[in-house]
């Protein structure tokens, strides 16, 4: 069901599952981090992290499911760019067998523009948290 409602595809679909949603508002996705994961390759040899980056990804693709989940009826998957990413902060690494819990809330949407706050948490530890700003660009 998320590919039907974002456009990602592996290698870059960087959720595994949303486990709940409110439409337009907030969103909890999962991520389950496996070794086989093609970064891991290239960052770093003999110490396996996820890159950063990647973990705020994860956040934006659950807020693109949050947003797309009320525009099912859509003909065309619309597209979510990124615009900003404010205030990311990275606490602690994440590892290969690490299950990553992305929590994701609205804080604002003005016309095609939609502002989040996110956090990615493994088991109750706060691991990387970021604010961002995206567009939704109908028929790419």
């Amino acid at each position: 069901e998320i590919m039907d409602l974002i456009p990602h595809r592996y290698p870059f679909l960087l959720i595994d599952k949303v486990i709940d949603v409110n439409p337009g508002e907030s969103a909890i996705g999962i991520k389950n981090v496996t070794i086989n994961e093609p970064f891991f390759k290239g960052h770093f040899p003999g110490e396996p992290i996820m890159p950063g980056v990647l973990i705020v990804e994860a956040m934006a693709q659950t807020a693109g499911v949050t947003v797309m989940a009320d525009k099912i009826n859509c003909k065309n998957t619309p597209h979510v760019y990124f615009m900003t990413i404010e205030s990311a902060r990275f606490r602690k690494p994440v590892h290969p067998g690490d299950v990553i819990s992305l929590y994701v809330n609205k804080v604002r949407s003005k016309g095609a523009v939609w502002k989040f706050r996110g956090k990615a948490m493994v088991s109750d530890m706060l691991k990387a948290e970021a604010v961002f700003s995206a567009m939704i660009v109908e028929n790419p």
